[in-house]
């Protein structure tokens, strides 16, 4: 019974692996921070963002307002950002939280339950 548990783990298991090594992909060192190669495949919700950015492991995590903001100016140094809003995980209320728009840098506060794009950052 104990070796048919294991095996959905492991299959479980690798599709983590799997998706976090597609999203990790090489990170791009920036002062103090590593950022994901690429953006997550889907936009989401503030919450499922957090929560997707943890599931990398590792110290992986959503940047906060200032660190976007320097993602944002070296966009074409780090390459492969989406033209939408990204996700930060600096609170403006317990209803909003801030991003910015990668088409035109302007940082604002939306709605938890907004759909916007997420890359994950790590300190290193």
């Amino acid at each position: 019974m104990k070796n048919l548990l294991f095996i959905p783990f492991l299959f479980v298991c690798s599709m983590v692996i799997g998706q976090s090594s597609k999203i990790i992909g090489t990170p791009y060192r920036l002062t103090k921070i590593e950022v994901a190669q690429y953006d997550f495949p889907k936009q989401m919700h503030w919450n499922e963002a957090k929560k997707a950015c943890a599931n990398l492991g590792s110290g992986w995590r959503l940047p906060t307002k200032d660190e976007l903001n320097l993602m944002y100016k070296n966009r074409k140094k780090i390459g492969g950002f989406e033209i939408n809003r990204f996700w930060s995980s600096t609170e403006s209320s317990s209803t909003n939280a801030w991003g910015q728009g990668f088409y035109n840098g302007a940082q604002n506060y939306y709605p938890k339950d907004y759909n916007a794009s997420v890359r994950a950052v790590r300190a290193f």
